[in-house]
């Protein structure tokens, strides 16, 4: 559905084909880089992002599916809700809105991450911001038969980033992951839109 692309949109996207040249991605993969690069104007997620076998054909059934997304902030969620509402009118739900006290020793987007998984086990999850949150969902999931459709992870820092990623990859869940340092929910967000488009394109 190319109308879902602005015009701008295109030729930002042409802009950065042109700087890129050639590259080793996939035709989706790329598709997901590029607006990543789109939204940050930063080239080296061209070689951060990191997709598990298959995710990218499990996500695009699982959007299309209507499957819950499920956002560690609202920042991720108020930056996909318009093509959500636009294409395939998934459940919407930001953890950290979910509740008004975190559990003790952990931040209102853990426990919000904890609250949802246990509402929403086979969700979508997309984690922008705290890696926390990613760490949390990635302990529950060790111990529980029911995981997520996919965890697209991105969060951004310091602290318990990097930990955070590794965490992910350990999983027996689908993900998409930004390695390194470099992510937050601008990231995130592009990943969850060009998924979006994608399966736009396929189903609708």
């Amino acid at each position: 559905m190319s109308e879902l692309n602005h015009p701008i949109l295109q030729e930002s996207f042409e802009i950065i084909d042109r700087e890129i040249g050639q590259h080793s991605l996939s035709l989706q993969e790329y598709a997901i880089a590029r607006r990543v690069i789109h939204a940050t104007a930063d080239f080296d997620f061209l070689d951060l992002l990191k997709f598990s076998p298959e995710v990218i054909e499990i996500a695009l059934d699982s959007l299309s599916g209507q499957t819950p997304i499920i956002t560690d902030v609202t920042m991720v969620q108020q930056g996909i809700k318009t093509l959500v509402t636009k294409t395939f009118n998934n459940p919407l739900i930001s953890a950290v809105d979910q509740i008004e006290i975190s559990l003790p020793g952990k931040t209102r987007t853990e426990t919000g991450i904890l609250q949802c998984y246990q509402q929403y086990p086979r969700g979508i999850y997309v984690i922008g911001n705290a890696p926390t949150a990613l760490l949390a969902l990635c302990s529950q999931i060790e111990y529980n038969s029911r995981i997520p459709a996919l965890i697209i992870g991105a969060p951004v820092g310091f602290v318990k980033v990097i930990e955070a990623k590794e965490a992910l990859t350990m999983t027996k869940v689908p993900y998409i992951l930004v390695q390194g340092r470099k992510g937050g929910s601008p990231v995130a967000s592009a990943i969850v839109n060009a998924l979006l488009i994608l399966a736009a394109e396929k189903w609708l």
